[in-house]
């Protein structure tokens, strides 16, 4: 989703941090941006001035939000940045804002290499736990049964799935044994200044962005990006979640914050305009809920059905993966809000239409 430019500013125009370097954006905190090998081709970085106590007295040093993709490439990087960027101090701690692998993969490497702690919600430490095992709800023979009971039962797609389960623990092979838990509401010390901890639902379990009102700075992770939206799925292991209100309950969270924020996203550019940008994503999801009431009322639909009237554009095996999963997500909504009703025909394929007399709530449906 892409929305007119000047709803939005960005205030360092077209300037990037080059590979391996940084640019500040505020006092004590700079921008780094990783390489990734996807269509979505970099991540954002952040690293914030810090101080710590020890027994020897102060440490003065940084803290590290989230870590870029195991790879050499990225690690390469990574040690540019610790000689020309770090000003000869060391991490002191490594935050990751949630569980997927653009964001935690180098946590333990990280955490290794300069003896810190990880610091992360425990909803998204633990799923990263169960990830790098290659658990169940990564992709497999769990996630194809899913995709086949909406609809979609692509070959190259159930080899996709079949290949994600190595995925995960290719780029996070391992993260640290031990963490420091972030909760929603937590007030955090950097430096000289207070980063307020804000959970968010819906495209991560516990998600968690960092709110700094000294320096008038959101680190917002994936909650709020500049130019896409948000990837919301369900998925095989929570089939019946509504992520899609979770994640919109989510956003309208961070209404309460001035909004003359700059708003530092892991994707795509800093930029002000977070209450704009946080009403275009409302009216980007509304449309789409609004398209899958009406066609479900001409015809009852299968999440694969809808697919293409939601994303209109040619998908390859993986991002069809993505595409059923946002799929489900929109209709799943409708579903918990009563507004379809969901019957399994005798196929075994979800479909979803407007409710008649006798659907049961959407708790109890099959």
């Amino acid at each position: 989703m892409k929305e007119p430019e000047p709803l939005l500013h960005y205030p360092l125009g077209e300037r990037l941090p080059p590979p391996g370097g940084a640019m500040d954006v505020a006092p004590g905190v700079k921008w780094l941006r990783m390489p990734l090998p996807f269509e979505l081709d970099h991540i954002n970085l952040w690293l914030l001035r810090d101080r710590s106590d020890t027994p020897q007295g102060p440490q003065e040093g940084w803290t590290v939000v989230d870590c870029g993709i195991h790879a050499d490439s990225t690690i390469g990087f990574w040690e540019k940045i610790f000689v020309e960027e770090l000003e000869g101090l060391p991490v002191l701690r490594v935050i990751v804002t949630h569980m997927h692998p653009d964001h935690v993969g180098l946590a333990d490497w990280l955490c290794r290499r300069w003896q810190a702690r990880l610091w992360m919600s425990a909803t998204d430490y633990n799923m990263t736990r169960l990830g790098t095992l290659g658990a169940a709800g990564f992709g497999g023979g769990g996630a194809g049964a899913f995709f086949a009971s909406h609809g979609l039962n692509d070959p190259a797609v159930t080899a996709c799935m079949q290949e994600r389960i190595r995925d995960f623990p290719n780029l996070v092979p391992a993260v640290p044994t031990q963490y420091v838990r972030l909760l929603d509401g937590d007030r955090l010390t950097v430096g000289e200044h207070r980063w307020h901890c804000i959970a968010g639902h819906g495209h991560s379990p516990e998600h968690m962005a960092l709110h700094s009102p000294g320096l008038g700075l959101l680190i917002s992770g994936d909650m709020v990006l500049p130019r896409i939206s948000t990837n919301v799925s369900v998925y095989d292991q929570e089939p019946e979640a509504n992520a899609l209100q979770l994640f919109l309950d989510s956003i309208d969270r961070l209404r309460a914050l001035p909004a003359d924020t700059l708003t530092l996203p892991s994707h795509g550019k800093p930029f002000l305009g977070l209450h704009a940008r946080i009403h275009q994503l409302h009216r980007h999801h509304q449309q789409r809920l609004d398209h899958l009431l009406q066609t479900c009322a001409e015809q009852a639909r299968c999440a694969a059905d809808v697919m293409p009237a939601l994303f209109q554009r040619t998908l390859d095996a993986q991002q069809t993966t993505f595409a059923l999963g946002e799929a489900v997500a929109h209709l799943n909504l409708l579903w918990h809000a009563g507004r379809l009703a969901r019957r399994r025909d005798a196929d075994g394929v979800l479909r979803f239409a407007p409710p008649c007399d006798g659907d049961q709530p959407s708790v109890l449906a099959a």
